[in-house]
C-alpha cells in the first residue's frame, strides 16, 4: 500500500484573482457591453460558391441595395464584391430621427477561385436581394468590371 503525501495549501479554496475578469464583469453590470451592440460593423457579405466543370457559380446576400450600388471586380481568379448603402436623412419638414439602426457606408468581400475568370463570357445578376455571378472558367486573364442586370 502506498502512501502519497500532499502538500496543504491554505490558499487552495479561494478563488483566483483575476483583474481583467473583474473589469469585464463590472462594465457587464453597468450595461456598457450590450450599448456598444449598436455600433458593431455590418456582418461581411455572406456567400455560397459552387462549381462545375465549365463555372463557379456564386450567390452572394446583399439585401436593400439598388443594382448601382453593387460592385463586382474581377482581375484573374480574384473576385472582389462591394456595395455601398445609402441613406437618405428624414429630418426636415418638422421630423426628426428617433432611432436609426440601419448601417450606412460600404461593405466589401474579395476571395480567390483555383482557376483565372473569363470575364467576357462571365455574367452578373442581382434580383430580391442575391447577387448571382457566373464566373466562366479560364486560363489567364485580364481585370474586368462586370455589368450587373
Amino acid at each position: 500500500m502506498a502512501h502519497h503525501m500532499t502538500h496543504f495549501d491554505p490558499l487552495s479554496d479561494i478563488a483566483r484573482f483575476d483583474p481583467l475578469r473583474s473589469m469585464d464583469d463590472f462594465f457587464k453590470d453597468m450595461g456598457f457591453k450590450d450599448a456598444l451592440k449598436d455600433f458593431a460593423r455590418p456582418s461581411p457579405i455572406r456567400l455560397d460558391v459552387t462549381e462545375n466543370e465549365q463555372a463557379y457559380l456564386i450567390k452572394a446576400e446583399l439585401p436593400g441595395f439598388k443594382v448601382e450600388d453593387i460592385s463586382v471586380d474581377i482581375d484573374g481568379n480574384r473576385v472582389a464584391i462591394s456595395a455601398e448603402s445609402k441613406q437618405e436623412h428624414a429630418e426636415g419638414n418638422g421630423q426628426k430621427v428617433v432611432r436609426r439602426e440601419r448601417y450606412t457606408g460600404q461593405y466589401f468581400r474579395s476571395f480567390s477561385l483555383g482557376q483565372d475568370i473569363d470575364t467576357a463570357t462571365s455574367t452578373a445578376r442581382y434580383r430580391d436581394g442575391v447577387l448571382d455571378l457566373e464566373l466562366c472558367k479560364l486560363v489567364g486573364g485580364s481585370a474586368k468590371r462586370l455589368q450587373i442586370s
